[in-house]
Parts: C-alpha cells; structure tokens; sequence
C-alpha cells in the first residue's frame, strides 16, 4: 500500500509573529520535524504545502519532501488540503493529512492511522482530528471542502486512535514556551 503524507503549513502564523515552520523543536524546526516523522512511518511522496512565508521557509531550511506552494492558502486550510490531494499520483492509495505545529505526532501514531485502511483520526482533548489517514476513495470529499475548517466534519463518523499531546500544538509564543519547559 502507498501512502503519502500531506504536511500541512501554509498558514501566517500569526499568533506565533514568526513563521512556525522555521520554529525549532530539538535539533529541527517543526516542519522539518513533521517531515522526518511522516518519512519515518514510510509515507511516500510526503508534501509539504506551504503558503505565507514560503520564500522565506524555503530559503531557511531543507526538508526532504516535495514542496508544494498554495498561492490559495489565505482562504485557509481547506484550500491547502485540495492542492495536496490534487497533487497525488494516480497510484497513490491513500494520505494522512497533518500539519506541522502538533510536536507529539510519532510514526508510530501515523503507523497505527494507515493500518486500518478506512478514514481514521487521532483523539485528544475529547474530540478528533488531524492527523487523520484517508483512503483514495475519500479523495473526491476532500476536494469539496472548503474555508478554514479543514476534514473535521469527514472525521466525526470515523474511528479514532487516541494521540498523547495531541491536543498541544504552537499557535503562541507561550505555547512555544510551554514546549521548552516540557
């Protein structure tokens, strides 16, 4: 089975007031970090979508993944995920869509997502989300969607794999903050 990953950064950041992308976490930042960890779990072709600030985050870091700009992404994520799935080659049998501001996510985690085979997403904080594994037969649902509000009501029927920290990502200096002091 071939699954690709689709690494959703497109986003401003700007809560953050600097691109997280370019956010280090250890030793990478956090996209580079989300790319390593997609690789990890053998996802293959992984895309890195990105929008705001993409001459920046390209010109800064090297990631080993196709990068793909959204000259749509202010009209928010949904417009992010077309343009990963659009990109899909025809033998591709499924994706798992995650963004890169979620520190916690391991291969393992996205190992258990693509084992099922059907839409499965990952739980915290009581509810679902991203990262989430889609089959191809998903792909014409994920073309529909629109706004800002990405795959979530495709995941509310969906089964779920608990994800410890899921529920952290970095949207603020603080949340930055927090991170280090973990």
């Amino acid at each position: 089975m071939k699954t690709a990953a689709i690494v959703l950064a497109a986003g401003a950041s700007r809560r953050m007031g600097e691109p997280k992308q370019l956010v280090r976490f250890g030793n990478k930042t956090l996209l580079e970090r989300a790319v390593a960890v997609c690789t990890a779990a053998g996802c293959a072709p992984v895309i890195a979508v990105l929008g705001a600030s993409s001459a920046r985050i390209t010109s800064q870091i090297r990631i080993e993944a196709s990068v793909l700009i959204n000259p749509d992404w202010e009209e928010g994520i949904a417009s992010s995920i077309r343009a990963g799935v659009r990109s899909l080659a025809d033998d591709v049998d499924g994706c798992i869509l995650l963004t890169c501001d979620m520190p916690y996510i391991t291969a393992d985690h996205l190992r258990r997502l693509l084992a099922s085979g059907r839409i499965m997403s990952s739980a915290y904080a009581g509810r679902r989300g991203v990262p989430a594994y889609f089959p191809r037969s998903s792909f014409s649902s994920l073309l529909q969607l629109q706004g800002d509000h990405g795959a979530r009501d495709l995941l509310l029927p969906a089964e779920a794999i608990d994800l410890p920290g899921g529920e952290f990502d970095i949207d603020t200096p603080e949340d930055l903050k927090q991170l280090r002091l973990r």
